[in-house]
Parts: structure tokens; C-alpha cells; sequence
């Protein structure tokens, strides 16, 4: 049901959910907490309560960049499990079908893409071959954590051990 009602008052809870996530998302495009509170004709305070209650962590945003990864699917759980926020994997050949399904236009458009998304993480993990790594922390000004793959090129996907990943996950999170 969606009215409730507190006395003599008639609440509407999808008005309730419906305007948190205008002023969340309000938050996430950069808006102050003291903007959309005038907004909303509401106080800063219930802004900043309303955030410490949905709160997951505090800290750094992390991305994870890896190819050519065979065990994709157990990378992912670990990534989604530990918070990261933006993950990217592929194998070998999910990595040569990008390359070879796009014009040198649309390619070079979706990689810029790829940068300037990963760019906007604090930290960004990276399971790469060594030249990819140093590429990465060329490209990057972020914080780059290299995990080495193997020595260039790599022609076959590479197991990750999932442990050793979610380890450095844990790491960076306590730091942050």
C-alpha cells in the first residue's frame, strides 16, 4: 500500500522515495547539500542524515581494468562483493572483438570513452601485460594499481587468482 497514515496525516511513500532520489541524485551531479535543501525547502542536516543512513563506505572510488582474464565471472563477484565501482574485463578474444567490430573512428572514440570514464576513479586496478600497465599509468593521473599478467604480448587468457585481488580490494578500501 502506498498511503500510510500518522495521526491525522495521509502520507504518500512513493512521494517520500520519489523526492530522496531527486535530491540524491541532485548530490551525485555536485549540488551542495545546503542547494538542495533550499530546493526542497528542507534542512542541510536532514540532507547529511538521510546520506549516513543509505552510507555504504566512505572512501576511495576504485575502478578494475583487466584482459585477457579467463575466469571472468569469479573476477566479477569478487569486484561486485568488495564495492568496486566500475569494472572492466575481458578475455582474449572478447578484447579482439572490440578491436575488430568497430571503424578506426568508433574504436578510437569508445577507447577515449573508456579513459575518460576510468579517469573519474580514484584508484583504478589494472590486470594487464607489463606494457599495458605502463601505458595505463601514462594515461592515468590517478592512483594505478598494476597487476601483472605477464610479459607482452599475451596470446591467451590469464588466471586471476581471486583471493590475491580481493586482497588488494580490502587494502585499498582500508587505506582510503
Amino acid at each position: 500500500m502506498d498511503l500510510i497514515r500518522i495521526g491525522d496525516k495521509l502520507i504518500s511513500l512513493s512521494r517520500i522515495a520519489t523526492t530522496i532520489n531527486e535530491m540524491l541524485e541532485l548530490r551525485r551531479q555536485g549540488f551542495s547539500q545546503a542547494d538542495v535543501a533550499k530546493k526542497f525547502n528542507t534542512d542541510r542536516t536532514f540532507l547529511s542524515r538521510l546520506e549516513s543512513l543509505g552510507e555504504i563506505r566512505k572512501g576511495k572510488t576504485i575502478a578494475l581494468v583487466g584482459f585477457p582474464i579467463k575466469n571472468i565471472d569469479e573476477i566479477k563477484q569478487v569486484a561486485a562483493e568488495e564495492g568496486v565501482d566500475f569494472s572492466l574485463l575481458m578475455t582474449d578474444r572478447q578484447r579482439w572483438d572490440f578491436v575488430y567490430e568497430k571503424s578506426g573512428i568508433e574504436l578510437l572514440n569508445e577507447v577515449m570513452s573508456i579513459i575518460y570514464k576510468v579517469r573519474q576513479y580514484d584508484v583504478v586496478i589494472i590486470l594487464g601485460s607489463d606494457q599495458r600497465l605502463r601505458l595505463f599509468k601514462a594515461l592515468l593521473d590517478n592512483e594505478v594499481v598494476p597487476i601483472d599478467l605477464g610479459k607482452s604480448p599475451i596470446t591467451q587468457d590469464v588466471y586471476v587468482e581471486p583471493d590475491y585481488l580481493r586482497n588488494i580490494i580490502r587494502t585499498i578500501k582500508k587505506d582510503g
